[in-house]
């Protein structure tokens, strides 16, 4: 009866106007307020300060410095060997494996189509046609900032706008093709193994995405699909990262669907449903090429 009555509340309520109002408070320095509210922040949901950089609340002017606060050098270390992929983001895996005909596993009864979460880019989706996804839920305890899993270089970013239904396990069992419908940033690398995409899926109280290449995307939400294009590998302007590099955060917390081509990488066997994840941990191994 409860989750029924959050889930009705989740298509009642105005998610827009109320991440709008968590935004603009999170932004704010309230001084002793805003320490008061971080400390029972810390306290609910049993952050572990000792990772982060700064590890004492005073250091932190506002919500939002607290919540994209950036871990100690040595944190999170990143898979060394060169055909190593890492995972991007700390949280949990929500769901991984194929892309089964055009379409993605979200919860037990659930699917969306790779198309629909590409914003209908049907050239774009068939580079990932019969590939792998992994989607990993960011609670609100976890890191959020979101580093590359590869070297890459960025091709596209895409900035879809949508709902903002919340991105929990309980929304992802009951709202259909949730991720498909939300507000959404997809960035398209270019890697040695093929295209490589990690979109950063919004969700209520979300205040802001943002990449380190182009700052803040989301807020303003301009309601139209909007598209960047970069410069390749080599060229003056391109934006190349390498692997466990910083590539965006979520101001508040939410979700990270990466998205790889068929017959290129395989998957740690160890990732399932449910898996804990720590940046820069073992994501993928890329597959030799075949021989000619």
């Amino acid at each position: 009866m409860l989750d029924s009555i959050k889930i009705k509340l989740q298509y009642l309520l105005p998610k827009q106007w109320l991440t709008r109002l968590a935004g603009w408070g999170a932004s704010k320095q309230a001084g002793a307020l805003t320490q008061l509210v971080i400390n029972l922040f810390v306290r609910h949901y049993k952050v572990n300060m000792q990772e982060a950089q700064q590890p004492h609340i005073s250091a932190y002017r506002s919500f939002n410095e607290f919540f994209i606060r950036p871990l100690r050098d040595g944190a999170r270390p990143v898979v060394a060997l060169p055909q190593q992929v890492c995972l991007p983001a700390d949280g949990v895996i929500s769901q991984l494996g194929p892309i089964d005909n055009g379409q993605i596993f979200q919860a037990k009864g659930h699917y969306y189509s790779l198309e629909a979460l590409l914003a209908g880019n049907y050239m774009l989706a068939a580079e990932f046609h019969d590939g792998l996804f992994a989607t990993t839920y960011l609670a609100p305890r976890d890191y959020h900032r979101v580093h590359m899993p590869c070297d890459g270089t960025l091709r596209e970013m895409i900035y879809v706008p949508g709902d903002l239904f919340s991105v929990n396990p309980l929304t992802a069992a009951n709202v259909p093709n949730l991720f498909a419908r939300n507000e959404r940033v997809i960035c398209v690398f270019d890697t040695e193994f093929g295209p490589m995409a990690q979109i950063l899926v919004g969700a209520t109280i979300v205040g802001s995405i943002a990449t380190v290449w182009a700052g803040t995307i989301t807020p303003p939400r301009p309601g139209i699909i909007q598209r960047w294009t970069y410069a390749p590998a080599g060229i003056e302007g391109a934006v190349t990262l390498e692997k466990g590099q910083e590539m965006g955060h979520f101001a508040l917390g939410s979700t990270v669907i990466n998205l790889f081509p068929a017959g290129k990488v395989r998957l740690e066997p160890q990732l399932a449903n449910g898996s804990v994840t720590r940046m820069g941990a073992p994501f993928a191994e890329i597959l030799p090429s075949p021989q000619p």
